[in-house]
């Protein structure tokens, strides 16, 4: 093969295929079932290599029935969108294909990381905090319990965990799953990460929190950890964190601030007050890779007190890759990771491209183009409000013109237009009733593009609802024979 023209021709297949997010007719998907998709893209390794065309029509195939999160029209996810720099970001790091475990493999990015973790301590308010990048939101919350487990049984990095201690651990009873992974994990167990309840809004209440404690307390347990969810990924609901750090600060607790969804909004002058009291945290999780938009994985954990990420870490005697000759910090010496890929230049490169203020205004016109969903929801006859917006997520249903069962009604209606290829959106329940959920993750939306979306499910809403009323109209006339 001639990888020079291999080369070519695949960066004018990615020019083409960035070009094409924007245009209207291609669709985000291109829906097959798995039998039929693997018919086409051939996924087995055969014994021979292939040639040039059949490497090129790999590439093909590869974009062609990929999902285009790229797309304006992907409210699926908790992130979406095109980032330009940090694409290129991305390619750069890919193709020097270095690991952050020591200076001497990656000066340059090393350099970079250190700016990026103060830099981002600086929007939380940790004047003496550390940080390190790491492989998702999940991994974040993981090495922040991790550390109050340290904190509390220091011994527990060479002994293992007590189950004498009982340690417990608190969440937003609607906080992400991968609290209660990493209670698993690190030896604690599942059933001793406590699940407080919220508030309608989602919020964590206070009030309940304290009951918790003082119950654990009270059964002899110790409590250890608190996380507080800034935002909630089905309704975006930000715990209200100075009344959470006052209830921790009082028994000496660790406290957790998992921003892995909304912890962008620190960015923004108009809407950080959802934050308040986040200085007063003991570790934060940040995943750029959604409301910053930097393509996946992008994700970090920031401490409040230098030193916690080291401490962490088994004593490390590993003379073939730390070697302390230039009184150097060697980043890989606060990671659980060895091998780390370079996630922080691409970070870079997108914000040195639009600066401070750029993202400040990327981050307020997604809070401006969910203000703008959630009207339109409100002002439609035949769509529903199931929950008041409270910052990204715009949660509804659709109401047909005929009574049905308005879960099932709404799930199809969801698949219905997934499927389609027009718009890609999201569900979960609000209790027991099924709510479409409508993320603005994309930080270059425009009204227009809600407009669409809407456009989209209400066209697919409206064929649906014609298709019930047909068949309700046939079962009445049977019935009538």
């Amino acid at each position: 093969m001639n990888n020079e023209i291999l080369l070519q021709n695949t960066f004018e297949k990615i020019d083409r295929y960035i070009k094409s997010n924007s245009d209207k007719g291609k669709p985000l998907v291109k829906f097959k079932m798995p039998a039929e998709l693997t018919s086409i893209i051939d996924p087995e390794i055969a014994e021979e290599g292939i040639t040039e065309k059949e490497f090129l029509d790999m590439v093909d195939n590869y974009l062609e029935y990929s999902v285009r999160t790229g797309n304006k029209q992907f409210l699926n996810q908790l992130y979406s969108g095109f980032n330009f720099p940090a694409f290129i970001g991305e390619v750069i790091s890919t193709l020097a294909n270095t690991s952050m475990y020591t200076y001497e493999v990656a000066p340059v990015a090393t350099v970079i990381e250190t700016e990026m973790i103060r830099l981002m301590n600086s929007y939380v308010g940790y004047s003496d905090g550390d940080g390190v990048f790491l492989s998702g939101g999940s991994n974040a919350n993981l090495v922040a319990m991790f550390s109050a487990r340290n904190q509390v049984f220091p011994d527990g990095r060479f002994d293992g965990y007590d189950s004498n201690l009982k340690l417990k651990a608190f969440i937003n009873e609607q906080a992400h799953y991968s609290f209660e992974t990493a209670a698993n994990v690190l030896g604690i167990g599942a059933k001793n990460v406590v699940k407080v309840k919220a508030d309608k809004e989602g919020k964590m209440i206070p009030g309940e929190l304290k009951k918790e404690i003082n119950n654990a307390i009270g059964k002899g347990e110790r409590p250890f950890f608190v996380a507080a969810t800034c935002a909630t990924t089905l309704k975006g609901a930000y715990d209200p964190l100075e009344e959470i750090a006052d209830i921790c600060s009082e028994h000496n607790i660790w406290l957790h601030a998992d921003g892995s969804f909304g912890g962008s909004l620190i960015l923004s002058d108009r809407h950080r007050h959802l934050m308040n009291g986040i200085e007063k945290t003991d570790s934060f999780a940040w995943n750029p890779h959604k409301l910053m938009n930097i393509p996946l994985i992008c994700s970090v954990i920031l401490v409040k007190k230098r030193g916690t990420l080291q401490q962490n870490i088994t004593d490390i005697n590993a003379d073939y890759i730390f070697h302390d000759i230039d009184q150097i910090e060697d980043l890989g010496k606060k990671s659980i990771q060895c091998g780390r890929k370079v996630d922080a230049v691409k970070l870079w490169f997108a914000w040195k491209y639009f600066g401070l203020k750029g993202y400040r205004s990327r981050i307020d016109n997604s809070i401006d183009m969910a203000a703008f969903a959630e009207k339109k929801v409100m002002e439609h006859p035949d769509l529903e409000l199931l929950t008041p917006r409270q910052s990204f997520a715009v949660c509804f249903r659709y109401i047909p013109g005929r009574e049905t069962d308005l879960n099932a009604f709404n799930l199809e209606l969801r698949e219905s237009l997934r499927k389609s290829g027009k718009s890609i959106v999201n569900y979960g329940y609000i209790g027991d009733t099924l709510a479409i959920r409508l993320i603005t993750a994309n930080g270059e939306l425009e009204k227009s593009d809600i407009d669409q979306f809407f456009d989209n499910l209400l066209t697919e809403a409206e064929k649906l609802d014609s298709v019930y009323k047909s068949a309700a109209s046939r079962k009445l006339q049977k019935s009538s024979i």
